[in-house]
């Protein structure tokens, strides 16, 4: 989907889930976003360090505060959990796995953590988690650092974690662009979480 506004995507995920029945097909949305801080329902203001001029909008989604700007790739996963027959903190896993696989396809070894939702190369967080569930639906999603400028991490607790070092697929020796990624997570998430279901894949 290319470069999207973050406000205008939120509002088309809820839209969709809206008006979602039992026969709609689960989607992935590919995308990204322009420069913004997004802060989940149990965000606290003083995460956010000090402003640097980027808007901080709060989200329905869960966890802390985190950035989004271009060069990060963003899979919104708008599922059917009930008929996926997953909950919560089974989709999480999936979610991290799906990535934790990405990377070891390039030889890097990733991990999740128990006490913060997200995978992490070397102690630096690499990709962030947080979805919101309404009436068995699921959106948001995972935001992987690809090649970006993570300069306005450093204005946040990113997820809610003072000093939390954040890396990014370019910084670990992966020098495949985003699209090819884009294209490999899909498919990592499709395996994941999808197991074989029938899935749209909104690509560009």
């Amino acid at each position: 989907m290319g470069l999207v506004d973050y406000c205008a995507t939120w509002q088309a995920m809820k839209d969709f889930t809206a008006v979602r029945s039992a026969s709609t097909l689960d989607e992935i949305w590919l995308l990204q976003h322009p420069p913004v801080y997004t802060q989940g329902l149990a965000g606290k203001p003083e995460h956010l360090l000090y402003s640097n001029g980027i808007a901080v909008i709060k989200t329905d989604r869960g966890g802390q505060i985190t950035y989004h700007g271009p060069g990060q790739l963003i899979a919104y996963l708008l599922l059917d959990m009930r008929r996926l027959k997953i909950g919560v903190r089974e989709l999480v896993t999936r979610m991290e796995n799906a990535v934790i696989d990405l990377l070891e396809g390039y030889h890097i070894q990733a991990e999740s953590r128990v006490d913060a939702p997200g995978v992490y190369v070397a102690n630096a967080k690499i990709a962030a988690l947080g979805l919101k569930i309404r009436k068995g639906y699921c959106y948001h999603g995972i935001a992987l650092n690809v090649d970006m400028d993570l300069v306005p991490f450093s204005a946040i607790n990113p997820c809610g974690y003072a000093g939390l070092q954040v890396t990014q697929t370019k910084d670990i020796g992966i020098t495949d662009k985003l699209q090819i990624i884009s294209n490999k997570l899909s498919e990592k998430l499709t395996e994941s979480v999808i197991k074989g279901q029938n899935i749209h894949h909104h690509d560009g």
